[in-house]
């Protein structure tokens, strides 16, 4: 079967320094062009990312600070990734919460400004994780090593989602046993910056997702407090949050 294609889909994937996408850096970009009509462009390229490589990550790569010593730097490349991404959608594996914001970072740090909402997006992953088994009796077997017998009466998946949550609880070290702090953890939001900084309330509208003003709307907020807007702008947040925050900014200012 090939892929129904009403233009070019590049699929993607990024090999960092690292898992923040306001910091870390490009080592590696590999991206097959899909077109239309089936033929195939491939290209890969090593990068120079003008950073030490944290030890730790080197083992999960394998690319060493010597291996791209002598490597052009993303800036230098950016132009003919640019070119190759420009005419298409893009697609990846965990791509919407990773390797889409962080190239959007090296991008904007490169001095490319690209508006990737008019990318149409495939993230591989969602869809695995969507379609796959993912029912009670699945979570049931994996987490207790017990079949779910009767499933779907009330009763046996009543207590066989208690015997998972606490067996999820202790089985992953990150997750508190602590019901508010559970109850955010297993809300899924959509983000607006793709980072999930900025993510859209019941009401569809951009709300902060962070700090102080966490859950409120970002016009809201800009509108009380002015210099809040400067404030993120010098803070340690991605590019591209920035730049979606500026956006809603002008929208503001362009309103008054």
């Amino acid at each position: 079967m090939e892929l129904s294609l009403t233009r070019p889909l590049c699929f993607f994937d990024l090999e960092t320094t690292g898992l923040n996408v306001a910091k870390d850096r490009v080592l590696e970009i590999s991206i097959l062009k899909v077109f239309p009509n089936g033929n195939k462009e491939s290209k890969t390229w090593m990068v120079n990312p003008e950073i030490p490589i944290p030890p730790k990550t080197i083992p999960i790569h394998g690319i060493t600070d010597e291996k791209v010593a002598n490597e052009p730097t993303f800036k230098q490349l950016s132009r003919d990734i640019y070119s190759m991404i420009k005419d298409s959608d893009l697609a990846g594996f965990n791509s919407d919460r990773f390797d889409i914001p962080l190239l959007a970072e090296e991008m904007l740090r490169a001095g490319i400004d690209v508006d990737f909402k008019k990318h149409l997006t495939v993230d591989v992953q969602t869809i695995f994780h969507k379609m796959e088994k993912r029912n009670l009796s699945a979570a049931y077997k994996f987490y207790c090593g017990k079949d779910l017998n009767n499933a779907h009466s009330a009763e046996a998946d009543t207590n066989a989602t208690y015997e998972v949550l606490k067996s999820q609880i202790n089985k992953y070290d990150e997750l508190e046993n602590d019901i508010s702090k559970l109850s955010t953890f297993s809300k899924r939001q959509k983000s607006v910056d793709f980072a999930g900084f900025i993510i859209l309330d019941e009401d569809r509208d951009a709300a902060f997702n962070f700090g102080k003003h966490k859950g409120k709307k970002v016009i809201e907020v800009f509108e009380r407090e002015p210099g809040y807007f400067s404030w993120l702008l010098n803070a340690d947040f991605p590019r591209y949050t920035k730049k979606v925050l500026t956006a809603i900014r002008l929208e503001i200012m362009d309103k008054a």
